[in-house]
């Protein structure tokens, strides 16, 4: 740890974070103030700092020793969320840790620990391995800690695991084939599980051919057949050595696994889950329970115009029309009173971040450093798009913050302690 390492470190992206969290307290504070909540914004200055302070120290302290303990920190990361399975307190449908008066979220920490320790593998197989296994192990390394999010249940916050695999291993240079099989089974999955939800409560009429996805004994013959036209597929490869097998098995390999996962997806979502996947589809569905905060939502974007109506004028906000606007949807009231300026200066801040981690990503000459960075921006796009996408009625509520911005503790200080280590990186890029 050198002091002069405060000075060296990357305040191109310090500095839009603290302008990010300035503008989180600030609506946090106005979402609260109409209710007599004052206590929101307060906590959420203590955490603000403390994840600050945190990012600081870890700037000035070298990356390389996460390199070490990238093992024990996943390891170490998986107790909690094992232990919030099993005993976490439900709050909004989602477990929590709770120790005393502070209520942890496990799952925020992990995927930080997630990012280092698949950083490490790839850095350190990235001349030995070969491309299917590394991809293999690879989602073995992220769909654990997601598997065990995904159950508890925090589809939001287990969906954020896919980028972070999409981004390391594509900058890791496995095959593109493998990220293009990735995204096409998560694709058509969410289509797949879709569909019957769309059929049985927006069209209220049956299509013969979606019988195929809720009959437990045609899906299991679908499954066979395609089994065996792999099994075929394997053996006509391995024989005859002809690409066509190769891709036919491909094929068929994202049919089944999309089939199967949108089987069980059905039927792990829960009553709320489903709900949201529906009047994500057609809000009017449940317009004054499930459809609510989308419309509502939708309401005070659309009602802030181009300049806002003014700080602690929303009325949307300040007359407490639209749930959960201090975490969920603090960009809906912060565009209302804000407006289309003020979403463009968000647009801006978060564009800088991502692009500031991209250009640390370039230029360090340490493959784990890169690849860490990747998993970073991968997380802070995706958390930004979907966030903004659910407030506009184009992405479903997935429950996922709008990180810097949105109010809660443990994103803001796991997502600090991400911006303190792509710090470390900047100050230490060169060396290796």
């Amino acid at each position: 740890m050198r002091p002069r390492d405060i000075l060296e470190i990357d305040y191109l992206i310090l500095l839009p974070v603290i302008a990010l969290i300035v503008l989180g307290i600030l609506f946090i504070h106005s979402s609260g103030i109409s209710s007599g909540n004052t206590q929101e914004y307060i906590k959420q200055i203590i955490w603000a700092s403390s994840g600050l302070a945190a990012a600081l120290v870890l700037s000035m302290v070298n990356y390389r020793r996460l390199y070490d303990f990238s093992l024990y920190l996943y390891l170490i990361a998986l107790i909690p969320l094992l232990y919030t399975l099993f005993f976490g307190r439900v709050v909004h449908g989602t477990r929590w840790l709770r120790i005393g008066f502070f209520g942890i979220q496990a799952s925020e920490f992990a995927k930080i620990t997630t990012i280092i320790f698949l950083a490490r593998y790839l850095a350190d197989t990235r001349r030995s391995g070969g491309s299917f296994v590394r991809f293999l192990v690879s989602c073995l390394i992220v769909f654990i800690p997601m598997g065990i999010v995904l159950v508890q249940p925090d589809l939001g916050t287990a969906l954020v695991f896919i980028p972070i695999l999409l981004s390391i291993t594509f900058m890791a240079g496995l095959s593109i084939r493998y990220v293009i099989f990735s995204i096409s089974v998560i694709f058509l999955t969410g289509i797949l599980t879709v569909l019957p939800l769309w059929q049985t409560y927006i069209l209220k009429k049956t299509i013969p051919a979606l019988v195929l996805l809720t009959n437990v004994r045609l899906v299991a013959i679908i499954i066979l057949a395609l089994l065996i036209i792999s099994a075929i597929a394997v053996f006509g490869f391995v024989k005859y050595r002809k690409r066509y097998f190769y891709w036919m098995l491909y094929v068929v390999a994202i049919i089944v696994l999309s089939l199967g996962g949108s089987y069980m997806g059905r039927k792990l979502l829960r009553n709320y889950q489903i709900m949201r996947l529906i009047v994500f589809l057609d809000p009017s569905v449940d317009p004054r329970g499930a459809g609510w905060n989308i419309i509502q939502s939708k309401t005070a974007i659309g009602g802030g115009g181009f300049s806002g109506k003014g700080y602690l004028q929303g009325t949307q906000s300040q007359y407490r029309f639209l749930p959960e606007q201090s975490t969920d949807f603090i960009f809906s009231i912060f565009s209302e009173e804000a407006g289309f300026i003020g979403g463009i200066i968000v647009f801006a801040l978060f564009l800088i971040i991502c692009l500031r981690l991209v250009h640390i990503m370039k230029t360090t000459t340490d493959p784990f450093a890169s690849y860490i960075c990747a998993g970073l921006a991968g997380v802070y796009s995706f958390h930004f798009l979907v966030n903004v996408g659910m407030t506009m009625g184009i992405m479903p509520i997935t429950g996922i913050p709008l990180v810097f911005m949105s109010y809660g503790g443990s994103s803001m200080i796991s997502t600090m302690l991400g911006i303190g280590v792509a710090m470390s990186i900047y100050v230490r890029r060169y060396v290796h």
